[in-house]
């Protein structure tokens, strides 16, 4: 009576069996499809996805085109951890040397104080004032999209005519006519700013500080905003002065002086 052959027994470690829930498919499908998902993540979820199906690690790795070492080990993997076993550790590095609290430092420092000597902040008058470097600080900056430097203006007008104005003047610049002399009148840039119009914008995050371009200007002297002068009542001053320095020169010249 003949033997009956003994099936051959599988070499090797046994292969864990991948068992999913509802959720976690749900999840791997939608990891595997999202735009925003990592190459690396989207190929570990289509592995997974491959062994919840039964296939063994070589069929697995045939599908998605993976060497079967590598579907075991991510079989392993997610079979111990489940889907946090599917994002990539901390890698090994130097130790934060900047921590949360100086980074707060120096984003509120920018956005709610001004330096004593300067308009806006820069990044060595920002190293000094928190005792950071310079490249620390243009990290922070670049990472909020802080930019004190920057100053954007804006302008609004509520004249009914505006856009007809407008045409009128850009018009007249782009073809004056014949035989005419076009003149340009700018404020009166030597009268002293005092305001802008509006309120300045301040400085956020991604955005710049804004301000509008109209100045409020008034004649008089600084020290004349005092109650009852001139200016508050709207009343200028003019005042001429006479120059005598080349009348003293052609007296000097013809003396000999």
């Amino acid at each position: 009576m003949s033997e009956q052959p003994q099936p051959r027994r599988r070499r090797g470690r046994p292969t864990v069996q991948i068992a999913l829930t509802d959720e976690e498919r749900q999840t791997l499908q939608r990891w595997a499809r999202r735009r925003s998902s990592s190459q690396a993540l989207a190929l570990r979820c289509r592995i997974v996805l491959a062994c919840a199906e039964g296939l063994s690690n070589v069929e697995a790795g045939k599908r998605v085109g993976v060497h079967a070492a590598t579907v075991g080990k991510l079989r392993g993997r997610f079979a111990a951890r489940r889907l946090e076993g599917l994002v990539d550790e901390p890698r090994p590095g130097a130790p934060r040397t900047i921590t949360d609290e100086q980074v707060e430092q120096v984003i509120t420092t920018t956005l709610e104080e001004a330096p004593t000597d300067a308009t806006h902040w820069s990044t060595r008058g920002m190293a000094r004032a928190t005792g950071m470097s310079q490249t620390a600080i243009s990290r922070i900056w670049r990472a909020f999209g802080l930019k004190p430097h920057l100053d954007e203006a804006w302008k609004l007008s509520t004249d009914p005519q505006f856009i007809d104005k407008v045409r009128d003047v850009v018009g007249l610049y782009l073809n004056p006519p014949d035989a005419a002399v076009v003149l340009c009148a700018d404020e009166k840039s030597g009268i002293q700013a005092l305001d802008r119009t509006a309120p300045v914008l301040p400085l956020l995050p991604g955005v710049a500080r804004r301000r509008t371009a109209r100045a409020r200007r008034e004649v008089g002297s600084p020290g004349a905003a005092r109650q009852g002068s001139p200016r508050r009542a709207g009343r200028a001053i003019p005042k001429v002065h006479g120059r005598t320095g080349g009348v003293n020169r052609a007296r000097a010249s013809r003396t000999g002086r």
